[in-house]
């Protein structure tokens, strides 16, 4: 007990020791005409109260001030507040523990609500992107260079540095460029042509090393990687598996989308793709589930969306999240469990959602949408509270890409902008550049 608890306890009754026998009293047998049973300290202190201190209240009751000068006398406060949070507790000098340090539960701090800023931190214009809906256009490499795709050429904006070069033109003819898509070991590039070819570009170089030919017929306008795996989908309802290591780069094909697929995402494990359509069907495959001399059957098809279905993001804490975003018609976002095809919820956001990204550091969820309000929307999750809405884009905003340390989301849209809003926080420390992965353009450069 510290020492205001003990000059509280002197104030509020009387100590023990005043309740010790007086020498000077008569022998208890002299005083025999009142008997108190001594049950205790607090009795004894109760008792005197009411033959002393009781009956004068009776008598002259204390005024309302005189009652609170005694009651704050009492309990020592000194002009504070009884279980006030302003004031701290005081320090303990030398504390003696009572508990090892592996039972004792300390208390989480609260983290601080973190700042969102409301407007893009960067925006750079960019002429000539292809309004469309179904293409991908925009991709953020593990080298920490954005690629993006403006008619018929692709340039790389260094966010190290700020600078801008110019990696691949293509033909008129083959083009324009539909899609792209950053290797595993942020060097290499692929992309997906309107005449239905995918080219792999060297960025380090500014040399094509391949064109892979033959697997689709139509437009490649969805590209997803997985280690050596490069899978296409195209307009011509066909995802395919590509190996470019090898000559014959054909591998594996995916048949069940009967319109343009649009959206493909691999899981962080490798094991499962999700593809998307513009025949409102979503598709969960098994990379192991079949032989690799027929086609591949889904582990999962999902009818739920009523609109093209683009936007997918595999959930970065949970393996087998997955989040969908419908077309116009649709305007919902779905949560599936991909291991049992479960719907877990769907929320309806008021409009087309293009893209989707989760935030790497938080359960948050961010989604790009069109029409009427072509912004972008910050959720909660899982319960899909609305934490911050950014404006700017004057048309909808098709394409959605993260930066490798999670904390900047670049957007672009038809209005010819590209914009950088730091949407997941700030960097808390700088993170070295991940390590090169060349293992699997090995022999890439022997199959021009």
């Amino acid at each position: 007990m510290d020492s205001s608890s003990s000059s509280t306890t002197t104030r509020m009754f009387h100590p023990r020791s005043a309740l010790r026998e007086n020498p000077q009293r008569k022998k208890s047998y002299e005083n025999l005409d009142r008997f108190i049973p001594n049950r205790s300290a607090m009795d004894m202190d109760f008792a005197h109260y009411m033959l002393t201190e009781g009956r004068k209240a009776k008598e002259s009751p204390p005024s309302q001030s005189l009652y609170q000068k005694l009651l704050a006398e009492a309990f020592n406060m000194n002009g504070r507040r009884i279980l006030a949070f302003k004031n701290k507790p005081p320090t303990l000098v030398d504390p003696i523990p009572l508990f090892s340090s592996s039972s004792v539960h300390s208390s989480k701090p609260v983290k601080p609500q973190r700042h969102i800023p409301q407007r893009p931190e960067m925006t750079l214009d960019a002429p000539d992107i292809v309004d469309d809906f179904y293409l991908n256009l925009l991709d953020w490499g593990n080298n920490n260079v954005l690629a993006i795709a403006l008619g018929t050429t692709v340039y790389l904006w260094n966010a190290s540095n700020s600078s801008i070069s110019e990696v691949v033109t293509v033909d008129e003819e083959d083009g324009p460029v539909t899609s792209i898509s950053w290797a595993p070991d942020g060097r290499h590039l692929a992309v997906g042509l309107d005449n239905s070819n995918v080219q792999l570009w060297d960025s380090a170089t500014n040399q094509m090393l391949r064109t892979l030919r033959g697997g689709h017929r139509l437009r490649v306008t969805s590209l997803a990687w997985n280690h050596h795996l490069l899978t296409t989908g195209g307009k011509d309802a066909k995802v395919i598996n590509n190996d470019v290591r090898i000559r014959e780069h054909i591998v594996e094909s995916y048949e069940g989308h009967r319109q343009e697929v649009c959206g493909l995402k691999w899981s962080a494990s490798g094991q499962q793709l999700a593809s998307g359509g513009n025949d409102n069907l979503l598709f969960i495959w098994d990379r192991f589930m079949a032989s690799s001399n027929s086609p591949r059957h889904w582990l999962h098809k999902l009818e739920d969306h009523t609109a093209a279905v683009k936007a997918l993001a595999w959930c970065p804490f949970q393996s087998n999240l997955l989040a969908s975003g419908g077309g116009g018609n649709d305007r919902h976002i779905k949560f599936w469990n991909t291991q049992t095809g479960t719907c877990l919820n769907s929320v309806d956001t008021g409009s087309q959602v293009c893209a989707l990204q989760w935030n790497k550091h938080e359960r948050e969820l961010l989604s790009s949408h069109g029409f009427t309000e072509n912004q972008l929307i910050l959720w909660k999750y899982p319960s899909m509270v609305k934490m911050a809405e950014l404006s700017g884009h004057t048309s909808p905003v098709l394409f959605m890409t993260q930066s490798p340390d999670g904390y900047t989301v670049a957007s672009a849209a038809g209005d010819e902008t590209l914009r950088f809003w730091n949407v997941f926080g700030n960097p808390k420390a700088a993170k070295p550049a991940p390590k090169a992965i060349a293992e699997p353009f090995a022999n890439v450069s022997h199959f021009r």
